[in-house]
């Protein structure tokens, strides 16, 4: 969830900055011509799920609860070994470990021989594909292209942002954001709906014009799951960070949620959920199936 939101708020707070970038008072140093700085960016917009389809990762997630006082009352946790599929936009994720207790050699092994007849499966449908099934799996993913164009476009008109200035992250300079809703703008798509109720601040590496950081607050309630059961509460937080990896391409590195959820306003719950990523490896089909799964 933290990661899906942060993706697609990304736009809006690229898009809204180039009338308001100003110079930092800590780094008097004259910040990029706007236009032409927010340009490079957008060019180097591209989903993350899309560039994770190429490498080899390592994925944990770290799920608290919490009680009304903050104070831990459960931790359960995940390691995943992460691999491109041969079904476009669903990686394998091959669980390895359980509160880090490694899973057993058995269950790794009904995990691969699940996946394997899953590839086989994909590969069948892709090999009786005809011409007209081919043009029409064609003209499905340029329709979804097109949507998604249509969301950045709108979400473009519905934040004010504003540049905070400069500041240096992890030795890198960035270009500071910050983002809230306009007043009164009645989005249509659905992510737009979602992002219309998130204010926060973004970091842009200056020299790569890549997004480093994001943080952002809830506004108000947010229903999620089927049929919106379930409620994420106002004043959740959540961050997502990206890391250079190989010093030639950005990819995520930790994400975060902490906050409340109720169901059907019975079960309420507060939760500080982790996810983190790393040993990435280029993806080839030599890439040697084992991974060690520290994030």
């Amino acid at each position: 969830m933290p990661g899906l939101l942060l993706r697609a708020a990304l736009p809006v707070l690229i898009a809204g900055a180039a009338s308001n970038l100003l110079a930092d008072d800590r780094d008097m140093r004259p910040l990029p011509e706007p236009r032409a700085f927010l340009e490079e960016v957008r060019k180097n917009i591209r989903s993350d799920d899309a560039l994770l389809e190429q490498y080899t990762f390592t994925e944990k997630r770290v799920e608290k609860r919490l009680d009304g006082s903050g104070t831990v009352k459960k931790i359960k946790s995940e390691t995943f070994e992460v691999y491109p599929s041969a079904e476009p936009g669903k990686m394998y994720r091959r669980l390895v470990a359980r509160d880090d207790v490694p899973v057993a050699a058995s269950e790794l092994a009904a995990q691969d021989r699940k996946q394997q007849a899953r590839t086989e499966l994909a590969e069948k449908r892709r090999a009786a594909e005809d011409d007209a099934a081919r043009a029409r799996r064609a003209a499905q993913e340029a329709q979804e292209r097109r949507e998604e164009q249509e969301v950045v476009d709108e979400v473009f008109r519905m934040d004010d942002i504003r540049v905070d200035g400069r500041e240096n992250l992890n030795g890198r300079s960035t270009v500071v954001l910050s983002f809230a809703p306009k007043p009164g703008y009645k989005p249509v798509s659905s992510a737009a709906k979602v992002i219309q109720k998130l204010a926060g601040r973004a970091w842009i590496d200056e020299q790569d014009r890549q997004l480093v950081r994001i943080e952002a607050r809830l506004l108000e309630n947010l229903g999620v799951g089927p049929a919106r059961l379930a409620r994420l509460q106002k004043g959740a937080q959540t961050y997502f960070v990206r890391r250079k990896v190989n010093d030639e391409i950005w990819l995520p590195a930790e994400a975060r949620f902490t906050g409340s959820a109720k169901v059907l306003l019975l079960f309420g719950a507060r939760v500080d959920a982790i996810f983190e990523y790393g040993n990435y490896r280029k993806f080839s089909v030599s890439t040697d199936a084992t991974v060690d799964t520290t994030p």
